[in-house]
């Protein structure tokens, strides 16, 4: 009579070394998900204690807000851990992080540098979450080809 323990599956790569890409990775999803939290909960502060032109938007905005920060949280866990999934919301942050980063680059002031900040981590994250050594640290198999019939 055998004892079996009901430990969860390790992820395909749990044996090595965890690469610094992820690493990285994880941590620009992280800094992206708290962004977008933090400007959510300070639109939903302004919303209800401030003078807002609508309540209402600015309610809703800062939910809005802080419902999609939660995307790249969740993924800078998933990347810490190695799991496959998070790659997914990964690459999605970063590719709907470039559209704000061209409105702030084409505003004017202060928007400018932010802008320029967020174009850079987006970018890098692009190519940190595309590099074959990522795909391959999470244990993801690239298309399967069939024998020439």
């Amino acid at each position: 009579m055998s004892t079996q323990q009901n430990t969860p599956a390790p992820s395909p790569s749990a044996g090595q070394e965890k690469p610094g890409r992820i690493a990285t990775l994880a941590a620009l999803n992280a800094l992206e998900g708290a962004a977008l939290v933090i400007g959510g909960v300070y639109m939903l502060a302004v919303g209800l204690f401030g003078r807002p032109d609508s309540l209402q938007q600015a309610e809703m905005g800062g939910l809005t807000l802080v419902a999609l920060g939660l995307i790249p949280l969740l993924a800078a866990r998933g990347l810490l851990l190695r799991r496959s999934w998070s790659r997914g919301p990964a690459l999605i942050t970063q590719l709907m992080a470039l559209p704000v980063a061209w409105t702030l680059l084409r505003s004017q002031g202060g928007l400018i540098p932010l802008g320029i900040v967020l174009a850079a981590v987006a970018v890098t994250g692009l190519v940190l979450v595309l590099d074959p050594a990522t795909t391959k640290a999470l244990g993801i198999r690239g298309p399967r080809t069939t024998p020439d019939a």
